[in-house]
């Protein structure tokens, strides 16, 4: 969909990144990707619920970090966006430029994805030892913090020890995102529990700005997230979603990963979408605007 016919800066999975000098515009688009591959078909939706709940999230979590936000109104857009005001109402926001940290900061609450891979075979998720007797989504004694690199598009981020990111970033740098990312993700959980949700694992990416960490990029959305349904939760098994799994798990029945991924049938789109839109709903209280 081409929503604006102005080319971006950058271009990342979903968002596409305008430099206006001073600060970004990022705007979220309806693409979707799996499996490091950017689909050929889009969710109606998804890019506003990716905004949206990252407003939200910025603003529950304001008293626990800044972050880069300086406006989503489209009174703020500059001149030149102006005329795609429509197509960027409530998918885009105008962000603060920010030193970002090379690593992503992922906090697994649960045991699922590649965690629960690692688990099975080596009785750790990151070099992190856990206890025995552990099955797929379990909850964890308590959550723990495992960073992961940055990949270019196309490419695996990788997991790496926490060792591993205090040599990228410093000693004092990793112990202060590990220390944000975890009370940032109990916060949000906490949230999330009231209102029937569980977010089992969850990804932040941090920078720094004027000599302050920072929180920025999308924040706890169904895309950085697994989100399964508190009441239908039962260890030892995979949980249904409110996020993407959904369509990976659709590839994995129909794809065996070579060659370019096939397209999704209609009803896998619509169900998507709807999955966006609850998370959505359930999490912030009401109906997407």
């Amino acid at each position: 969909m081409a929503g604006i016919d102005i080319t971006p800066d950058a271009q990342g999975k979903v968002r596409d990144i305008y430099d206006l000098g001073d600060k970004l515009l990022l705007v979220a688009t309806d693409r979707i990707s799996a499996f490091d591959y950017i689909l050929e078909d889009e969710i109606p939706h998804k890019g506003k619920v990716l905004t949206q709940l990252s407003l939200f999230w910025l603003d529950l979590l304001s008293d626990v970090i800044d972050n880069h936000l300086i406006s989503a109104d489209v009174a703020d857009l500059p001149e030149q966006f102006k005329p795609y005001a429509d197509y960027l109402d409530g998918r885009f926001m105008l962000v603060k430029k920010a030193d970002m940290f090379p690593v992503e900061c992922i906090v697994r609450g649960y045991l699922a994805g590649s965690g629960l891979k690692e688990y099975q075979r080596e009785g750790t998720v990151c070099g992190i030892q856990l206890p025995e007797g552990l099955v797929n989504s379990s909850k964890l004694p308590e959550p723990i913090f495992t960073p992961s690199t940055k990949a270019e598009i196309g490419d695996h981020d990788e997991n790496i020890s926490f060792e591993r990111c205090a040599e990228i970033i410093g000693d004092e740098g990793a112990a202060a995102l590990r220390d944000l990312a975890l009370k940032v993700y109990t916060t949000a959980r906490d949230h999330a529990a009231e209102c029937g949700v569980i977010i089992a694992d969850t990804k932040f990416e941090f920078g720094v700005i004027d000599g302050n960490i920072i929180l920025a990029d999308e924040v706890l959305t169904p895309d950085s997230s697994r989100f399964w349904p508190g009441d239908e939760y039962a260890e030892g098994k995979d949980q249904p979603s409110f996020d993407k799994q959904y369509v990976r798990d659709w590839l994995n029945a129909n794809w065996d990963r070579t060659g370019a991924p096939p397209r999704l049938p209609q009803e896998v789109i619509d169900n998507t979408s709807a999955k966006y839109l609850q998370a959505y709903e359930l999490i912030t209280g009401k109906p997407l605007a």
